[in-house]
């Protein structure tokens, strides 16, 4: 309360719009509603763009608040404060538009509620102290407890990482693996001990500040505290020293056995009692988030790469929330009464979880820790209605015991047991707050769920329960392409005899490993993922099989980026997908952004459409033009010139000039960008041997292809002064790049004469009309590129395979097809409308040109007409129909 007694008494009187607003409201949130770190809560001068450009003031987005600040002289009533801040709800997306409107002049604060629409709620500056919590709609508590607990476990990742560094300086052999092992296992020791001080586990008094600050060797007193620990109180030496007897007996194998200790500076003695002990408190740090870090900051590899991360908790929630938690938190709503209650808690004791690839646990931890919170709900309703929790030995039934995991990483593991006793030791006090008696923290039981070991080369029947219930995780990524060997080796171990494997990414095998697991069984499964298994050629790969074998998704999210908390933010295009072969009476739910569909179906595209897997075609499904990829060069570059190369090279080499074409990949097509090629195919030997220059590059071009370890470029160094691979269009072409921005609505294509040469990095497709521009060119097509294209990331690949050869075709009558050709030439003739713009600026959904915007809807409009499709379709409706058009194809096609 007297922070907010400063605050008022700081701003009391004072207050200019301009220079203080940001202050102010920094202060506000830190000192009246006790934020930590606000800056991460509220934005400043918001850009929007209404008919010119304009700046919010301040802008919540979590709580989608906006603040119109006017000065301090300034009369709410008279400055249209509210009426300010309504307008730049316009400039915002649907998803931004404010719940809050806040109008405030330093002495008053107007809170506009948006959903109820009545007068606004009034408070004077002097009145925050009674009604500060009015502003509680500003923050959310469960967003801003995460921050709290990021922070601290931030700053608990940087002391460990310290009290790693100094103590690894003073082992003999400190790259020796036994070292190492032992150094990881000292950490983790140390870390529990830290924990267990500020918790209040070991006692309510600092005995292990104590026992450390007066020691003379604390080597020798560790080695006699680890062993103290490990022993049971009746088993230990009835002449042990006093300061060791007070310790009590932990078990839970986290003591036991010896480990090599070093010797300890004075420094490192100073680390630990002062930053470590005196000056941190250890019991507010989030597990979930600790255990990752802690993981990353004393593993070597992820050390070298610099920075800690972890799995956020919100990213973890979309994995459990839908699969379980969801359905238990709406179970539990509807529960009334003694005996009801007591068999939802022996539901929850129940279940059971595996992650096969848990890391440090986090997945594990935070499921536990979810479980135990809806389980102290019950014991709260139960302690309402007045049962006699006294006479429970201990009324908490859920246990860590429920949860199973298997890691490679033999240091992950002891850090993801050493997380989940944390979690059960802060879940025990949260516990001891409903019930209002102490429970036994200590000692740990055993815990021997996670497994050390590689998930895919493991019997997974061994060592998990009979009725587990769920699995879910996080597998490692790797791309098709950067696989290790071993790696490669598991892929094709678990993918025993399947064809085509070559562009399956490492992550596919827990998805296999899982489908396998949960046949003919109740089991539900989800599973983090790079989005490529539900893209291009993969789907068919792997999930033809799997559908087959009656595996279905039960919800998925469509890409997103998932976000590691690191120093170095990796930005991984991700999904996710929950599946099994049970039936499943919930509504399956498509998670796209942030719009939730109900399915009736979700694919192996995550769509809400028929189960049908495109296959790679070497023609099109219908009757239309083939589609080419342009030449591949392979000629160490010794073809290509910018434009200045190649005016350079014309001048030392006139007699070249007619040999130079314009080249055009996606970069430079789509950008602007001016590049030329030499090509000296039709060249003559004696025009070359005139021309020395371009005699240089033929000659280095056959060098290069004839040191080349690939027998195929080998053996075409014998036709130096052509491409590689030549497709050289005789007429006028429609080029589509291969990579195009997932940010435009449409794919920038066009139609292109013959005397341009194209890279690898476009397609091309000869003999083609205003009519195949203006089908090509639509949303209808669009629709189906999105589904089914692969990706680059999040980018378009756009492929003649998959794509080009598998789209269905409409059969437009005479004036259906007259109206796309029309509007078709209407988007060239706009185009050209704007000839400093390059197609990137014409695409970008921020500067289209209205009357090009507008020249597309109408081509739209045209081509849904022909497939007979409502022109108020969703993408989503058009892909589902698409998807049976394209079935009834196929099947006509085999007969």
């Amino acid at each position: 309360m007297d922070t907010i007694k400063n605050f008022i008494q700081h701003w009391s009187g004072r207050g200019y719009e301009r220079g203080d607003a940001q202050t102010f409201w920094l202060m506000f949130l830190r000192d009246v509603l006790n934020i930590s770190e606000p800056e991460n809560f509220i934005d400043f001068e918001t850009q929007v763009r209404l008919q010119h450009v304009n700046f919010i003031d301040a802008f919540l987005p979590d709580s989608k608040v906006i603040i119109e600040q006017k000065s301090v002289d300034k009369n709410l009533e008279t400055v249209n404060a509210y009426e300010q801040a309504q307008k730049y709800t316009a400039g915002l997306p649907v998803s931004k538009h404010p719940k809050f409107i806040i109008a405030c002049n330093f002495r008053e604060f107007w809170i506009y509620d948006m959903e109820k629409l009545d007068a606004p709620t009034k408070i004077l500056l002097e009145e925050l102290p009674e009604k500060f919590h009015a502003f509680d709609f500003m923050i959310d508590p469960e967003k801003n407890k995460i921050r709290i607990e990021l922070e601290l476990s931030l700053k608990a990742g940087e002391i460990v990482g310290k009290i790693y560094d100094a103590l690894k300086k003073q082992y003999i052999h400190p790259e020796n693996d036994a070292s190492l092992q032992s150094l990881n296992k000292l950490c983790v020791r140390l870390v529990f001990c830290l924990y267990a001080e500020s918790s209040e586990i070991f006692s309510k008094h600092k005995i292990f500040r104590d026992y450390l600050s007066g020691s003379r060797d604390i080597r020798q007193d560790l080695i006699q505290l680890f062993e103290t620990l490990n022993t049971p109180i009746e088993n230990r030496d009835p002449y042990l020293a006093d300061e060791l007897k007070i310790f009590p007996y932990v078990n839970g194998g986290l003591f036991e056995g010896p480990i090599e200790i070093p010797k300890f500076t004075p420094e490192i003695k100073n680390l630990l009692l002062e930053e470590a002990s005196s000056t941190f408190n250890w019991k507010g740090i989030s597990p979930t988030i600790f255990g990752a870090l802690f993981e990353s900051t004393l593993h070597p590899k992820n050390r070298r790469e610099g920075g800690m991360h972890y799995t956020s908790v919100e990213n973890i929630h979309k994995v459990i929330d839908p699969l379980f938690l969801d359905d238990l938190r709406a179970g539990f709503k509807n529960i009334h009464g003694r005996k009801n209650l007591l068999r939802f808690q022996e539901k929850l004791a129940n279940l059971k979880f595996f992650d096969p690839a848990c890391g440090s646990g986090n997945f594990l931890t935070e499921s536990f820790i979810c479980l135990r919170r809806l389980e102290n709900e019950v014991l709260r309703e139960l302690f309402g209605i007045q049962i006699q929790m006294g006479a429970l030995e201990n009324p908490v039934k859920v246990s860590i015991n429920q949860f199973y995991g298997v890691e490679i990483n033999d240091f992950a593991v002891s850090v993801a047991q050493t997380a989940l006793w944390i979690a059960e030791l802060q879940m025990i006090q949260e516990t001891m707050q409903i019930i209002h008696r102490d429970l036994d923290f200590l000692p740990l039981k055993s815990y021997a769920n996670i497994v050390e070991g590689n998930a895919l080369q493991l019997d997974w029947k061994n060592f998990l329960p009979h009725d587990l219930n769920f699995i879910m995780g996080n597998p490692p990524f790797s791309g098709a392409r950067i696989m290790t060997a071993a790696q490669k080796a598991d892929v094709q171990n678990i993918f025993n005899g399947w064809k085509n494997l070559g562009n399956l990414d490492y992550v596919s095998c827990w998805f296999k490993k899982s489908a396998d697991f949960i046949a003919d069984s109740k089991v539900r499964a989800a599973l983090v993922a790079t989005n490529s298994i539900c893209q291009g050629d993969s789907v068919a790969t792997l999930w033809k099989k799997i559908f087959s074998d009656g595996v279905h998704f039960d919800f998925a999210y469509r890409t997103f980026k998932w976000d590691s908390e690191s120093a170095q933010k990796a930005h991984v295009h991700c999904i996710i997908i929950g599946f099994s072969c049970a039936p499943n009476d919930n509504p399956k739910i498509i998670f796209d952004g942030e719009q939730k569909i109900i399915a009736q179906n979700i694919n192996a595209y995550l769509q809400d459409a028929l189960n049908v897997f495109v296959e790679s075609r070497n023609k099109p499904l219908c009757n239309v033009p083939p589609l080419l990829t342009g030449s591949q060069r392979i000629d160490d570059d010794n073809f290509i010139f910018t434009f200045d190369e190649m005016k350079d090279f014309i001048k030392r080499e006139p007699n070249a000039k007619k040999y130079f074409r314009a080249w055009y990949g996606a970069e430079e097509f789509i950008n602007g960008k001016k590049r030329f090629c030499l090509w000296l195919g039709d060249c003559s030997p004696n025009e070359i041997k005139k021309m020395p220059l371009a005699y240089e590059r033929v000659k280095n071009v056959r060098e290069y292809r004839l040191a080349s370890k690939r027998s195929a470029t080998r053996r075409i160094a014998d036709k130096p002064t052509h491409f590689g691979l030549e497709v050289i269009p005789k007429t006028n072409f429609l080029l589509v790049p291969v990579i195009s921005s997932e940010r435009r609505r449409y794919i920038p294509i066009d139609f292109m004469s013959p005397e341009n040469f194209c890279s690898n990095q476009v397609n091309l497709i000869p003999d083609t009309t205003l009519y195949h521009f203006g089908v090509l060119t639509s949303s209808v097509h669009m629709a189906w590129v999105r589904a089914v294209a692969g990706r680059l990331k999040s980018d378009y690949r756009y492929s003649g395979s998959i794509v080009y050869n598998n789209f269905v075709w409409c059969s437009p009558n005479e004036k259906q097809r007259a109206k796309i050709e029309e509007a078709a030439q209407k988007i060239l003739d706009v185009r050209k409308k704007y000839p400093d713009s390059t197609l990137a600026d014409l695409y970008d959904e921020n500067l289209m040109p209205a009357d090009l915007r507008a020249a597309h809807r109408k081509n739209d409009k045209a081509v849904l007409a022909a497939y007979g499709f409502d022109e108020n379709f969703t993408e989503s409706e058009i892909v589902a129909e698409l998807m049976k058009l394209f079935e009834e194809a196929r099947k006509k096609s085999r007969r």
